[in-house]
């Protein structure tokens, strides 16, 4: 089965036999990841790009990694040595790198939409590495495939998912991603961070982490996006901790058989205390690993490639 669009912009835009296409795919890629050499070559003299306008370690280099391990070629954008600080509009950028014959565009953005604008111009496919606070698709296949991995299904599952609700685009991805696989969402953060739209989703919202803390299956803990708050909506970091924080205090009071993720980078000693990366159940750097056999998975099913090279 391939997906019914050419692009990849949201979860919002997929269907759960969709996201359940890629994770399937995922898990033969992550079979290949395990190998003494871990290329196949489905994807051979395919091209894409890197066009990263936003910082990133984990997921531009899992692109990169996920690109070269199905033997595509991926070029990394540099917006600091690029035209585009000589005025060059996003357009034109894309426009002249489709030029030179790339075939998908993976655009992180920090304006939401703008991989949606970009797919409307193109011909390359189009994968939402991040836009704003919009979302993050490939983050939430990531951490839906982990958890699947680990609880074998998502259906009926407990997920809460606590932080910085309002400016996260991981946090929508994944409430949608994980809705769509039939776990039961909750949300739980400061009210300033919480956006009052969120309960269209279906999700339940506490304000109190440890009212809820302890009668989920899930713990997705979120980065608190320093960079885009303002500082009338966060509390200080002492008091952030206190009361939202993953600390070891609570950690210690977990079921044994609940998991905790994180799409980092994580603040230690704010979001969670660094106790938690010795937690057995912690999927933290899963999550990393498993990165990079989703996004083969999704570059593979958008480019089209050779089902038996992808097995060979």
């Amino acid at each position: 089965m391939k997906l019914r669009s050419r692009h990849l912009l949201g979860i919002e835009g997929l269907g759960r036999s969709e996201i359940l296409t890629v994770l399937d795919q995922a898990r033969t890629f992550r079979e290949v990841l395990d190998r003494a050499i871990p290329i196949v070559p489905a994807l051979r003299g395919r091209t894409v790009v890197n066009l990263f306008f936003e910082a990133s370690t984990r997921t531009a280099t899992s692109f990169s990694l996920a690109a070269s391990r199905l033997s595509c070629g991926c070029v990394n954008f540099s917006k600091a040595t690029s035209s585009v600080s000589k005025g060059e509009t996003l357009l034109d950028t894309a426009r002249n790198i489709e030029a030179m014959g790339v075939d998908g565009i993976i655009i992180r953005h920090q304006s939401p939409g703008a991989p949606h604008f970009l797919s409307r111009h193109v011909k390359a496919f189009v994968v939402n590495a991040g836009d704003g606070a919009h979302e993050h698709p490939t983050q939430a296949l990531l951490d839906a495939y982990t958890l699947r991995e680990k609880l074998g299904s998502l259906d009926g599952k407990r997920v809460l998912i606590v932080g910085d609700i309002a400016h996260s685009r991981v946090a929508r991805s994944n409430l949608l991603c994980f809705t769509k696989l039939g776990a039961k969402v909750a949300v739980c953060g400061p009210p300033t961070m919480i956006p009052p739209e969120v309960e269209e989703y279906g999700c339940e919202v506490f304000y109190r982490l440890d009212r809820i803390m302890y009668e989920v299956d899930v713990v997705n803990m979120l980065r608190v996006q320093q960079e885009r708050i303002t500082a009338s909506s966060f509390p200080t970091v002492r008091e952030y901790r206190a009361l939202y924080g993953l600390t070891a205090e609570r950690l210690k009071k977990l079921a044994p058989e609940v998991v905790v993720t994180h799409p980092g980078p994580v603040n230690w000693g704010v979001e969670m205390d660094f106790d938690v990366a010795g937690f057995s159940r912690a999927l933290v750097l899963p999550q990393v690993t498993n990165g990079v056999a989703v996004r083969m998975a999704v570059l593979f099913l958008l480019a089209g490639g050779d089902a038996v090279l992808a097995e060979s």
